[in-house]
């Protein structure tokens, strides 16, 4: 890679990293890096989006007292909210520890160490959750809190590689083969663990054994597939500039690198628009599957083959966008997936209830988009960050991603609140689309590309 890790900028903690390498030495970790998507992915897919959250809940129901609520170090906490509540524990986890874990690894150049203890520290808390059963309400709550926490460090370190094994012109293309591994395997552990749970009674277990087993085995996967990436990944020698600072608290470290940020408000502006349209993006995924079952009334059947329709077409989405962004280049694809996201929107405001071949057709315009515009405002990033800060870059890219999508969830329970229809809630999301747009249109890629000391790709 061109210069992709030379000498950092100034009050960076290194003057600089190893570069590339050669083309078959890029090929070689690229390859290895596609497999901690093709690893952790399944979490997100299987157990994020499909079975912990009415599991959680059902065995915090089984523990709640005669109010309906249960106890977590004496808090009063409603059953029915303490999934959303250990949620929200583990982001706020997440935020303080992946700056800290950001910074460390850009000072000292070893992010392949820290990626297998926060990939292992996930996997085995997935894995674990195999035990859970009756109220053991506690114990599946830190168990998650551990799991997404992880997850979320593991995706800074992992995303600090792409500028570091990637020329600047095959970043778009390598971006998207990852989300694309991603996919593939989360939909291919889906059906298997579909088959499983819907035929539960074939296999001789029970419901919640099902769920058990659907649950260790994402963990297990995450575990067996990361192997791959920690063999193939390597670190890059990093020269300590003198008096550079140690590593602080989480929030310190966060707020010292939006500090740093400061001075490069083009990489800033950028960070701002994604903020703004992938809270749109998140939003639409969390509340999709509410959306179906309480204003289409649609059964979870339908909900679940839905989820995985768009873990299959997000794959074809990825490598498609990919294709797009090399003639048309990132931010320009990327403009056009929001615009593609808006036009979705306004489809699922008309879906008439009760027809799940409507849905099913909003799940593969969702699932065609999804992939592509993740991927590519990944790759658009890494052209964005200083040399010598990418994993400290990335740990607020993670934070925009994961720890602040909130504001999408509380305009759509607003909107709901105030006019009592899910079909206003869900067109209200237009809003963040609209904005993100109008954001990332303003920002001038070339400039902001040199401005971080990067060079610039023929097309971007």
């Amino acid at each position: 890679m061109a210069d992709a890790a030379g000498t950092g900028g100034a009050g960076t903690g290194a003057a600089g990293t190893a570069g590339a390498g050669t083309a078959a030495e890029r090929r070689r970790e690229q390859h290895g890096w596609y497999f901690y998507d093709f690893a952790a992915s399944v979490y997100s897919a299987s157990v994020l989006t499909v079975f912990i959250g009415p599991y959680l809940t059902n065995i915090a129901e089984s523990a709640m007292d005669a109010d309906g609520f249960v106890h977590p170090l004496g808090i009063p906490v409603r059953a029915g909210s303490y999934f959303a509540y250990t949620i929200s524990a583990s982001v706020i986890l997440a935020v303080l520890l992946m700056p800290m874990v950001g910074a460390l690894a850009d000072r000292t150049g070893r992010k392949k160490p820290l990626l297998a203890a926060t990939a292992y520290t996930g996997a085995a808390a997935t894995a674990a959750m195999f035990f859970l059963s009756g109220d053991r309400y506690l114990l599946g709550g830190l168990l998650l809190i551990v799991a997404n926490a992880s997850m979320s460090v593991s995706m800074v370190l992992y995303n600090a590689y792409l500028p570091q094994i990637a020329e600047p012109d095959e970043r778009d293309t390598v971006s998207s083969r990852g989300w694309a591994f991603g996919y593939t395997a989360g939909s291919f552990v889906l059906i298997l663990n579909l088959v499983l749970f819907q035929a539960h009674d074939s296999f001789g277990l029970s419901e919640g054994a099902a769920v058990r087993i659907c649950l260790a085995s994402a963990g297990l996967w995450w575990g067996a597939f990361a192997i791959v990436p920690l063999r193939r990944l390597r670190d890059r020698k990093v020269v300590r500039e003198p008096g550079a600072e140690a590593v602080g608290s989480g929030w310190k470290q966060l707020v010292a690198t939006l500090k740093d940020m400061r001075r490069h408000p083009l990489t800033l502006s950028f960070l701002l628009a994604y903020l703004v349209y992938n809270d749109g993006v998140q939003t639409v995924i969390s509340q999709a599957s509410l959306y179906g079952s309480k204003e289409l009334g649609l059964s979870d059947s339908t909900l679940i083959g839905a989820v995985l329709l768009v873990q299959v077409l997000a794959v074809a989405g990825a490598l498609g966008m990919g294709r797009l962004a090399r003639i048309y280049g990132a931010k320009r694809t990327i403009l056009g997936s929001l615009a593609a996201w808006t036009v979705t929107l306004g489809a699922g405001y008309f879906l008439p209830a009760g027809a799940p071949v409507w849905f099913f057709a909003l799940a593969s315009m969702i699932g065609l988009v999804l992939g592509g515009s993740q991927a590519l405002s990944r790759s658009l990033f890494s052209h964005l960050v200083p040399r010598g800060k990418e994993a400290e870059y990335f740990s607020a890219y993670e934070i925009s991603d994961r720890g602040v999508s909130w504001v999408g969830p509380l305009v759509f329970g607003l909107t709901y609140q105030l006019t009592g229809s899910y079909r206003d809630a869900i067109i209200s999301l237009v809003a963040f689309f609209a904005l993100g747009f109008a954001l990332l249109a303003r920002v001038p890629v070339r400039q902001a590309i040199a401005a971080a000391g990067n060079p610039v790709p023929d097309r971007i």
